[in-house]
């Protein structure tokens, strides 16, 4: 089947069948709609860009330009090097017709500042081989986004300070009695046996251990890493806190699967934050499965960043679970204090790391973090 023929090979076929008076005149209008149309383009806010095969840049607006920071020799620039964070060649490996479906996303690009983008790739039926990207700055929606789950994690911390003083008051009262109890044993107030004081103070023993245990599940919440972040291998902490369950792990027969990129970059962070982030969430999967599960992890880099996924064959989450999962105090197993979560995502929000969870409810979860590469950590709490 021959190639279809762009309006303009049609026009250009015709052209010379009209006459040099009617030619002029269609020149000279389509000259005008042209700079109608680039008018119109010019004053929205929205980038529109026009893009070959060969991903070079055959049309842009002002709004483009600004947003890109395009210069003014474009013969040897590529589209793909200005987005670098899309898979150009995939997208350009989509049947056309598809494109409008497939290349709708959230981008984010580092030059000439970081901004966040909402990206749109669509085809021209009337030019074969050429597609519109049209872009959309929404970076004042992420920080509005930001600012509120900021606002909300304070809240959160708030309500879990009025928790923990109402978790503080049971071992509290029970320490208050038994001690009140032994000292007017010694006192010769009342007489008690040798094994009900032992049994007083053992008591007063588990009350402090449980007290000591709220307040430790408090300050993981609420106590900012004031150390300076280092370079760290990631795989060295996942192999650490594997060591440290291995006892676990072995006991419920959990086999652990991990693939490891051939070049692993190193990432900025606290070394005891994100061991803590990495057994919380391990700890999680493995409640989350029968004696006998398989735990995935999985790790891949892009020069922009690094991924770790941790896949479980556990149950798996439903569409309500997924909704409550990040509310405090909301758990989903027998004796869950609900605040494990909420210390995953406080950490990956301080080593400026996106955080995603995607589960089908039938063959287990996957937790995602994705962690910002060449030094562009940004502390959104704590700075």
């Amino acid at each position: 089947m021959p190639a279809k023929k762009s309006f303009l090979d049609r026009f250009i076929e015709k052209v010379e069948d009209i006459d040099p008076g009617s030619r002029q005149a269609y020149i000279l209008r389509l000259l005008r709609e042209k700079g109608f149309l680039e008018t119109v383009f010019d004053v929205i806010n929205e980038g529109v860009l026009v893009v070959d095969g060969k991903l070079r840049i055959r049309y842009f607006n002002r709004a483009a330009a600004e947003i890109l920071a395009l210069p003014e020799d474009l013969s040897n620039v590529r589209i793909s090097r200005l987005l670098p964070s899309l898979d150009w060649r995939g997208l350009l490996g989509e049947d056309p017709e598809c494109w409008a479906q497939s290349a709708k996303q959230e981008i984010e690009i580092l030059y000439p500042e970081r901004k966040f983008l909402r990206f749109y790739l669509v085809p021209l039926p009337e030019e074969p081989g050429l597609a519109a990207v049209l872009l959309s700055d929404i970076s004042s929606l992420r920080r509005q986004a930001m600012a509120e789950a900021e606002a909300g994690a304070d809240k959160a911390v708030s309500m879990l300070g009025a928790e923990i003083a109402h978790e503080i008051g049971n071992p509290l009262n029970s320490l208050y009695l038994n001690l009140q109890l032994l000292s007017e044993s010694g006192s010769g107030g009342i007489s008690l046996e040798e094994s009900e004081k032992q049994e007083m103070i053992d008591a007063c023993r588990r009350e402090v251990e449980r007290l000591d245990n709220i307040i430790k599940r408090f300050l993981q919440i609420v106590r900012q890493d004031k150390s300076d972040f280092t370079m760290l291998d990631i795989r060295k902490l996942v192999v650490e806190t594997l060591n440290f369950m291995k006892s676990e792990l072995n006991d419920r027969r959990i086999a652990v699967k991990c693939a490891w990129p051939e070049n692993l970059p190193a990432i900025s962070g606290s070394a005891d934050a994100l061991k803590q982030m990495i057994y919380n969430i391990m700890r999680n999967a493995l409640q989350a499965m029968q004696p006998g599960g398989t735990l995935d992890i999985v790790c891949s880099a892009t020069p922009e960043f690094l991924s770790l996924a941790f896949h479980d064959s556990g149950v798996g989450l439903n569409a309500s679970q997924m909704r409550e999962m990040f509310r405090p105090y909301k758990s989903f197993k027998p004796g869950g204090h609900g605040i494990g979560m909420m210390i995953i995502e406080r950490i990956c929000r301080e080593h400026g790391a996106e955080f995603g969870i995607s589960s089908d409810g039938d063959s287990g979860s996957t937790i995602t973090i994705r962690f910002p590469l060449g030094g562009r950590i940004r502390r959104v709490l704590g700075e």
